[in-house]
């Protein structure tokens, strides 16, 4: 088996959003949780760093198709990767996990949009946060983040609090300061 037989082949409808994952995000992970093809690690589990309480999920864990992208959010293929996600959301039940990946090596506000999302997060507004942050993907400067808090309507000296304090509490891959690949996939 290659290192892409984990990949779900999706429905024909979506296979130009399967091509584009294969070929651009191909360390992300789609998977039916149900299939033993899924195998990526020794012990058979699917995923190296398991789903959790901790991560951002959007849908039920039950779902048959189950997507863990890693992503930047100033990276410009991670968002035309989200509007597809979100395409496809509109389509078939999914549940979507999202973990953060900046690549501040080449990406210098990625690192504080994700502990801005993190801070909204916090305020159980992650996913609002997170689909403001693609779709201004160049506007990510602290004030551009606040302007962002603000039209979600987050407690702003709360988000302000979480965010200029030390470095953030939630799990960054400690291989994102200088990889340029996803974390967690064997």
């Amino acid at each position: 088996m290659g290192r892409n037989s984990h990949i779900l082949r999706i429905e024909k409808q979506h296979s130009i959003y399967y091509s584009y994952f294969k070929r651009f995000h191909r360390n992300d992970t789609i998977y039916r949780p149900h299939e033993k093809t899924m195998s990526q690690t020794s012990d058979g589990d699917g995923l190296l760093i398991p789903i959790s309480k901790h991560d951002n999920i959007q849908g039920t864990i039950d779902a048959q198709t189950i997507l863990v992208k890693y992503g930047d959010y100033q990276c410009l293929s991670c968002g035309e990767v989200h509007r597809m996600i979100q395409e496809i959301q509109q389509q078939i039940q999914l549940c979507f996990v999202f973990r953060y990946f900046p690549r501040i090596h080449i990406h210098f506000q990625a690192q504080k949009a994700a502990e801005a999302a993190e801070a909204a997060a916090a305020q159980n507004k992650f996913w609002q946060m997170h689909n403001l942050l693609f779709k201004n993907q160049y506007a990510l400067n602290n004030g551009h983040l606040l302007e962002y808090a603000n039209e979600i309507q987050l407690d702003i000296n709360r988000f302000l609090q979480d965010i200029s304090g030390s470095p953030v509490a939630f799990c960054l891959c400690p291989m994102a300061q200088g990889s340029t690949t996803s974390p967690g996939i064997g």
